[in-house]
C-alpha cells in the first residue's frame, strides 16, 4: 500500500501535525480505516470473512474503490455471515449482479459465495476462522527489523502469504493468490506494515500484543 511518489519516507503529516502512511492521504474515511482498522488483529470470524471476500473483489481495483462501496456490500451479501451466503443461489447471483452499489464481477461473485462454503468447512475443522488464519503469523523475528518506506518498497507477498494461498486453494477457495493474501494479512493484524513514524504503529502493536491468537481447540 506504499505510494512511491508522493511522499520520499511513506508518511505524511496533516494539518495538526499527525503524521500517517501516505497510502491513506487521499480521504478522511481512507485515514479512519488507516487510524482504527488497519494493522489492529481482528478475531472475528464474521470480519475475517468480509475482508477475505472484500480483497478479492479489490483484485484489479484500489482499495479506496472498495471502501467506498463497503457498506453496500455488507447489504448485498448478509453483513457477510458466511452460513447466510452460503445458501446464496442462482437468484441471489443474478440480483448481485444488478446491484449498482457493489463490483459486479460475476466470477468474483460466484467466488464469495462458494468461500463462504469453504469457511464453512474450515470453521468446522479448525473450530473458527481465526485459528485458522492466526496460525499463518510471522514467527517473531522474521520480519524486517524496522518497518519503513525501503524495507517494505516491492514487498507485496511473504513466506506466510504465499503458504496461505496455496493451503487455501488446495481447498478449493478462489481469489485467494499470495498478494492477496499478504494485503488481507496487512490488514487484520496478522503483520504490522504501518510505517516507523506512523501514528498508528504504536496503537497496532499495543493491540497486538494484548491480543491472544485464537487457537484450534
Amino acid at each position: 500500500m506504499l505510494n512511491d511518489t508522493a511522499a520520499p519516507n511513506g508518511l505524511f503529516t496533516d494539518d495538526d501535525h499527525t503524521a500517517r502512511c501516505v497510502w491513506c492521504r487521499s480521504t478522511a474515511e481512507y485515514q479512519r480505516y488507516h487510524d482504527q482498522e488497519w494493522g489492529f488483529p481482528v478475531h472475528s470470524d464474521t470480519r475475517l470473512f468480509e475482508k477475505i471476500c472484500l480483497e478479492g473483489f479489490q483484485a484489479g481495483l484500489s482499495w479506496l474503490t472498495i471502501l467506498n462501496k463497503r457498506e453496500s456490500f455488507r447489504a448485498a451479501f448478509a453483513g457477510f455471515d458466511m452460513d447466510k451466503v452460503a445458501l446464496f443461489d442462482e437468484a441471489d447471483e443474478k440480483r448481485l449482479l444488478l446491484d449498482a452499489g457493489i463490483v459486479r464481477h460475476r466470477g468474483k461473485i460466484a467466488s464469495t459465495i462458494n468461500n463462504a462454503r469453504r469457511a464453512q468447512e474450515l470453521r468446522a475443522e479448525f473450530g473458527s476462522l481465526a485459528a485458522y488464519f492466526w496460525g499463518y503469523e510471522p514467527a517473531s523475528g522474521s520480519r524486517p527489523a524496522t518497518i519503513t518506506h525501503q524495507t517494505l518498497s516491492g514487498v507485496t507477498t511473504s513466506p506466510e502469504s504465499i503458504a496461505l494461498s496455496k493451503d487455501l486453494r488446495k481447498r478449493g477457495w478462489s481469489f485467494v493468490g499470495p498478494t492477496t493474501m499478504y494485503a488481507f494479512m496487512q490488514a487484520m493484524g496478522l503483520v504490522n506494515d504501518h510505517l516507523e513514524g506512523c501514528y498508528a504503529r504504536e496503537r497496532a502493536l499495543q493491540a497486538r500484543a494484548a491480543f491472544v491468537p485464537p487457537r484450534k481447540p
